[in-house]
């Protein structure tokens, strides 16, 4: 199961997984984006593809999908869907906040803990939680629901890799992909190096998650920028941070 699999890092591992044989459930609001995927990735690489439109800001809707997963539970989840939130948190409406924290946070939470139970009483199964680079730094509600993914994924990991469940966290940086145009995002300042192509993210990620590690940074760039923010001194994190950098 892949939420959010229309776009960029989503459709990556749609199609990834897609032509390593495995069926698939594709969850986005986005009804008739999701049914051309699903016929699509049919098509190409013979595999059943079912389309489970649901907006995972809505509890209702995310219940829903939940009861897929205990019903007929799936060998890896995929937890993608993301929510852009790029004006200050005092500027926005308190229910899109919500609904950013609902999608990040709530749904990540409600579909993880679905997909566990099936997946200890098997003695297997993956979890992919798709978090950021945002996550480590203060980088307002954005980087704190991924900050919680993050922190989320490791424990998880830990605690149920025993049990043979794999739980790792995503945190890529800036990817080219719809995000940050659905967004309005200010990116023209991002240099080209920074930028990730979807389908290495995915690359990394999946080989991260089959070596067994929590999490995965994708590329050396990023990974060198993470292990700086750890060590350099909080005023200098504080000051990137607020540069948007």
């Amino acid at each position: 199961m892949i939420t959010g699999p229309t776009s960029g890092i989503g459709l990556a591992f749609a199609r990834a997984l897609a032509a390593e044989g495995h069926d698939l459930v594709l969850v986005s609001r986005d009804e008739t984006r999701l049914r051309e995927l699903a016929a699509e990735l049919t098509a190409r690489h013979g595999v059943g593809c079912e389309a489970l439109p649901a907006d995972l800001a809505d509890l209702d809707q995310t219940k829903t999908v939940e009861q897929r997963l205990g019903s007929r539970p799936v060998d890896v989840l995929v937890n993608n869907a993301g929510f852009g939130l790029a004006k200050p948190f005092h500027h926005h409406d308190v229910e899109v906040e919500q609904r950013g924290l609902d999608v990040m946070v709530r749904a990540v939470m409600r579909l993880t803990h679905a997909a566990l139970g099936p997946m200890v009483e098997r003695g297997r199964g993956d979890i992919v939680n798709v978090s950021s680079v945002a996550g480590f730094l203060p980088r307002g509600t954005y980087g704190a629901h991924k900050a919680w993914v993050t922190s989320f994924s490791s424990w998880a990991s830990l605690r149920y890799r025993k049990d043979g469940v794999r739980v790792i966290a995503v945190c890529p940086g800036f990817v080219r992909t719809e995000f940050h145009q659905r967004m309005d995002g200010h990116i023209g300042w991002t240099p080209g190096w920074l930028w990730l192509d979807a389908d290495d993210v995915v690359h990394d990620a999946l080989e991260d998650l089959r070596e067994g590690r929590a999490i995965s940074v994708p590329s050396a760039r990023y990974k060198a920028l993470v292990g700086v923010s750890r060590i350099a001194p909080r005023r200098w994190v504080e000051k990137a941070s607020r540069r948007g950098r």
